[in-house]
């Protein structure tokens, strides 16, 4: 037997090894040790190697899919090793083969995948020196058969590894991948990743002649990293993919691009703390189905392009919300209909990728019979209350299927199966002749076992004699140990009880072995037809894939137009010209969380690129800044918008500098974190990206911060004429618009009371005049002593300061070497030396060793 485990275990590499023995799944040697570290097992041994015990852990067959389920959540693959020979004929050990490698991206089990995501394997390549110069990218998604392929620079693969957002990677063996990708990293032969035996691999397993009908002749590198996932897959399934029936090409172009930063401070899925709520997602996601929530949850990291689609897409919106003319119900009423219908689908997307791998359970095709019942009911809904708009009209084609599916689930089904196959009672009554006479015979013993336990009782003389069946004896006589001494010679004991005996005869054997022969055969004949309705459904998997395309797109419609039905949402007008106008516009998200939120207006366009916004700390700015970025993204996926109108225009990126937070992992600070960021944006921005910059500069000493703000500041508006949303600390900076007035300043306005300061939250027009950091502080509790000595020392620093000038920055934009801009410059830096100083805390020796250090710093040019 061990030898047979090794032979598999060679087979499985260095995957962990489930290998079936009876009622567990064993584990041997490190495999052992693994699992029981990970799963909280007991270790055991069994047997020895080179004199050795050989460590052994397990786990029953019925709770295999939740132990499976905690190690792939670990990042662990598995390969799942069965009996498949009869243990009554095996000579020597029972056969065995692996019949499938669970990895954390190739998972299509229920049990296994969270409803509302994705979890796609990608595949990445990079051709060597010489070749072509693209990285090439490849993702499946197992679970629906969506195929994907793209290429792209070396400086945006991070950026495409966070849009796909993998559960596993897998690369060539000789391939470094560097990455900050987090989750599992598998690989594979080198040879897999051979230009001509992936394109001719990937023209077989499609049935074609040439990729050029996916519009691959150009895409060698994509070419090489699709070829070596589908073998990668094909391994870890042990059968063809027939649910993986084309491949589509991502264009860069076709979205909106939102970097991992970006995605990040815009909590779109997730916060900033990595909660899944409160989100973009969270707060739209209404959707009735889980494929409809996958697809949401896709858009918003796709927001597109082209006007032209996102104007489908809103038109099939607004006609959720306005309805037919001639409807007979209120569109209100017919959107809360159609969601009520959907209400009860299953999966589709992931049921119909079930059928194609013949892992489908019986009460999946059972929903999925119910599911098909209803879909006339919604198609009639959908045509008769809502198709005025293109999108709605070719979803309801595609929710057609033909009706012989339905009837054949219908007539083969039973009504309420049984969870599993193996468990019986699958098939419906009525549907095989074999069967029904299988399960008479194997059930109607009841008129037989009545007559036996009379004639035993007259012919023992035990009145209370009983005839009795369960599922771990079988059938058997059950005397009261008082009466045992009147058992017939005939009687064999078969289980001894506390109180009772029971007994096995002959002519009780017999028939035992009758019915339990039926019941096998029964259960056979119904695994064997159940087969054969999976090879039936193969026909019906590419249909099943679009209607549930279909359907998840409907919901996610209903979802975006029941949120602006019920939130006063409007639909935004789309301009061809890098434009944002927003009229009282409010962040989605924190509306949702705050009593009353201030709306907000937005204006920028070609003679207004840059906001430069000041204002107190928590008087909004970074929310004014999020919500506007939020409304763009939202405008661009296809939705309604927060706000009272909107016109926007084409983007093709969005990027944001906002917050502070040290990168411990990748060893960079505040700072650094802040210069890299800035320096992406600055190189990769254009006249029509959204730049979102939060008090850049704050990571270092006021000279230096002042100074990088300033000039990159200028270089956005001079230079990248990105729009730019630029929130500052810095007040020399809002004199920007004097020389460069496509900048305009504007404040959150605050304004003090006798009981603290009060933030309005309001955009203004103009600069703010004051920082209202002392009263801030005071909000948030520093001590009264604290707060009282911080205004003499601002009262002390205003007095002393009061007759000079505001720094000069302008000539920095023409590199001149104004003397009046560095003693400005050195003005603020000694100004900040002084502030750092505590007078009243100082030895006379510390004063006086400080005034020198003044002295030396700044006397040599005063």
């Amino acid at each position: 037997m061990m030898q047979q485990y090794l032979r598999l275990k060679l087979e499985a590499g260095s995957v962990l090894l489930l290998y079936r023995m009876g009622d567990f799944y064993e584990l041997f040697y490190d495999d052992a040790e693994k699992a029981a570290r990970l799963l909280n097992l007991t270790l055991t041994k069994r047997g020895n190697s080179n004199g050795q015990p050989i460590p052994m852990a397990g786990v029953p067959v019925h709770a295999m899919e939740t132990y499976l389920a905690r190690l792939v959540a670990l990042g662990e693959s598995v390969a799942i090793c069965e009996q498949i020979g009869d243990p009554a004929t095996s000579k020597g050990p029972v056969e065995r083969k692996i019949v499938r490698i669970v990895t954390p991206g190739t998972l299509t089990d229920e049990t296994l995948l969270p409803s509302k995501v994705d979890r796609p394997l990608l595949s990445v390549f990079l051709p060597p020196k010489g070749r072509a110069p693209k990285y090439g990218l490849a993702w499946l998604n197992l679970a629906s058969g969506q195929f994907r392929v793209t290429q792209c620079d070396r400086d945006a693969l991070e950026s495409e590894i966070h849009r796909i957002a993998p559960a596993e990677i897998v690369h060539a063996d000789s391939f470094t991948l560097e990455t900050k990708f987090a989750g599992s990293i598998s690989h594979t032969a080198d040879w897999h990743y051979d230009l001509n035996d992936a394109d001719s691999h990937l023209c077989q397993h499609f049935h074609i002649d040439s990729l050029a009908s996916f519009g691959m002749t150009d895409m060698p590198a994509a070419i090489c990293a699709a070829g070596a996932l589908l073998r990668y897959v094909e391994r870890t399934q042990t059968q063809s993919l027939s649910h993986v029936q084309h491949i589509m090409v991502d264009h860069a172009l076709d979205y909106l691009v939102l970097d991992p930063v970006t995605r990040k401070n815009l909590e779109i899925t997730e916060t900033i703390s990595g909660e899944s709520r409160p989100t973009l997602f969270s707060l739209l996601d209404h959707c009735e189905t889980p494929m409809g929530s996958r697809k949401l949850r896709h858009w918003l990291h796709h927001p597109l392009r082209s006007n032209r689609q996102i104007q489908a897409r809103q038109t099939a919106v607004t006609a959720m919300l306005t309805g037919r003319p001639d409807a007979s119900v209120h569109p209100h009423i017919a959107l809360d209909n159609l969601r009520t219908e959907l209400n009860t689908f299953p999966d589709l997307e992931r049921i119909a990728t079930r059928i194609a791998l013949r892992s489908v359970r019986p009460r999946e095709l059972s929903s999925l019979r119910d599911a098909l019942a209803r879909l006339p009911r919604l198609q009639a809904v959908l045509r008769d209350q809502h198709a005025n708009a293109e999108r709605l009209e070719v979803l309801n084609s595609e929710l057609a299927l033909d009706a012989h599916l339905h009837v054949s689930l219908q007539s083969a089904i039973a009504v309420e199966p049984a969870a599993m196959i193996r468990d019986g009672g699958v098939i419906a009554q009525g549907f095989d002749a074999e069967l029904d006479e299988l399960r008479t015979l194997a059930s109607d013993s009841g008129a037989f076992l009545v007559e036996l336990e009379a004639r035993e009782r007259e012919r023992s003389g035990i009145a209370n004699l009983r005839v009795e069946f369960n599922r771990v004896h079988g059938f058997f006589i059950e005397v009261s140990r008082g009466q045992v001494d009147k058992v017939p010679d005939d009687y064999r004991r078969r289980q001894t009880l506390k109180n009772v005996e029971r007994y096995i005869t002959p002519e009780l054997k017999g028939f035992e072995d009758k019915v339990l022969s039926a019941r096998d055969r029964a259960l056979s004949r119904e695994k064997w037809l159940y087969e054969q309705l999976l090879d039936t459904m193969q026909d019906w998997v590419k249909p099943l894939q679009r209607c549930a395309q279909a359907v998840a797109e409907l919901d996610v419609y209903l979802a975006l137009a029941g949120h602006a039905r019920d939130n006063a949402w409007v639909a935004p007008k789309l301009a061809e010209q890098p434009v944002i106008d927003i009229e009282a516009g409010r962040h989605p998200v924190v509306e949702h969380t705050i009593e009353q939120f201030t709306p907000n207006s937005c204006l920028m366009d070609h003679d207004r690129r840059m906001l430069l916004i000041t204002g107190p700390n928590m008087g909004g700015k970074s929310t004014y800044m999020r919500q506007t970025a939020l409304i763009v993204l939202l405008a661009r996926m296809g939705s309604f918008v927060p706000a009272k109108a909107a016109t926007i225009g084409v983007i093709d990126r969005i990027f944001t500098r906002i917050g502070a937070a040290d990168d411990l992992a990748g060893g960079q600070s505040t700072f650094m974190m802040e210069m890299t960021e800035a320096a992406t944006i600055l190189a990769a921005s254009t006249p029509n990206s959204l730049v979102l910059m939060d008090e850049i500069g704050r990571g270092t000493s006021t000279y230096d911060g002042l100074s990088l703000a300033w000039a990159i500041a200028c270089r956005l508006l001079d230079h990248n004429h990105a729009l730019t949303l630029f929130a500052t600390h810095y007040f020399e900076i809002t004199r920007l618009p004097d020389l460069n007035p496509s900048a305009i300043n504007v404040h959150l306005a605050a304004t003090e009371a006798t009981s603290g300061i009060v933030f309005l939250h309001e955009v203004q027009q103009g600069p703010a005049s004051r920082s209202y950091g002392i009263q801030v502080a005071q909000r948030a509790g520093l001590p009264v002593a604290v707060i009282r000595q911080a205004k003499r020392e601002l009262e002390r620093l205003e007095s002393q300061s009061g007759d000079i000038s505001q720094l000069n920055l302008f000539t920095a934009t023409h590199e001149a070497d104004d003397e009046q801009s560095d003693n400005a410059l050195e003005l603020t830096a000694f100004r900040e030396a002084l502030h750092e100083l505590d007078p009243d805390n100082m030895s006379p020796r510390e004063a006086l060793d400080a005034l020198y250090k003044l002295h030396n710093r700044f006397g040599a040019e005063s």
